[in-house]
């Protein structure tokens, strides 16, 4: 950190959540403003010191994280990675695979991002199916989950990192899915039991494409790497020259409206 740290009104944090959040919080004696740059703040909620204001970057990642998930998950309904492999090996393995159209995508955690990704699947002739932390019109509530779990083709994930959402998709969750469904991960690996995956990845059941996974960054030699029906990025979804761009107007107008002590955005008021 340099030198006059305990002098910080605001602190922008980097994209890569540094080594000791607690402890460099704790030397930002006049801190007022925690401005993230990513949407979740699970690094820092738990930290934050009286008197401080916690906002994140609601919005800047939702065009590149909801085009990750359409890739994804036409990717593995395609089955682009086998085709790429047999590519490597001049292999012409003509064979049906299946599609999007027609599928049922359930979105779990229909926030900002689950809004985009809906505007981008409106061309692909799906039904989707919304679940949020709340019900609201056309929206269902997470405890509706284990009723809609059975009937989605695509279950996407998009639901914060909080106490309730940790291990959330767990052996039972994935045991509702149906046959030859598709998990896809954009939220936070936390949120997936790993070897619950890979019981069902492992008997072919299921399928999955992870922009995050637990343990992140997924160390060599970790089973994930090698599980049958499997595509992972290393959590790229939202680290785009759009998200860049967004960013940069976020913080500018945040650090506007701070100085002129008008009304933040994105201010986190509870658990997220």
């Amino acid at each position: 950190m340099p030198d006059g740290v305990e002098d910080v009104e605001v602190w922008v944090p980097p994209l890569v959540t540094v080594p000791d959040v607690p402890g460099t919080l704790a030397r930002m004696t006049s801190l007022r403003l925690v401005q993230t740059v990513t949407a979740g703040v699970e690094p820092y909620r738990p930290h934050m010191p009286e008197g401080a204001v916690l906002c994140n970057a609601r919005g800047v990642h939702d065009a590149g994280t909801a085009e990750w998930a359409v890739g994804a998950m036409i990717a593995v309904l395609r089955e682009f990675p086998g085709f790429v492999d047999a590519q490597r090996r001049g292999e012409w393995t003509y064979h049906h695979t299946g599609v999007l159209a027609d599928s049922r995508v359930l979105i779990v955690g229909h926030g900002s991002i689950g809004s985009a990704l809906e505007r981008r699947l409106e061309g692909f002739e799906v039904e989707v199916v919304r679940v949020a932390r709340r019900a609201r019109d056309g929206v269902h509530a997470m405890d509706e989950l284990p009723a809609l779990l059975p009937e989605a083709d695509v279950v996407v994930l998009l639901v914060p990192a909080t106490p309730d959402t940790a291990g959330m998709v767990d052996s039972s969750f994935l045991a509702r899915m149906k046959d030859g469904a598709v998990l896809v991960n954009a939220a936070r690996g936390g949120i997936v039991d790993t070897d619950a995956l890979l019981a069902e990845l492992k008997t072919g059941r299921l399928r999955a494409a992870l922009d995050v996974t637990a343990p992140e960054p997924l160390p060599e030699g970790h089973p994930l790497w090698s599980a049958p029906g499997v595509l992972i990025t290393p959590h790229i979804a939202g680290s785009t020259p759009a998200s860049e761009r967004r960013t940069l107007r976020l913080i500018r107008a945040q650090l506007e409206r701070y100085l002129a002590g008008e009304d933040l955005v994105n201010v986190i008021t509870d658990a997220y």
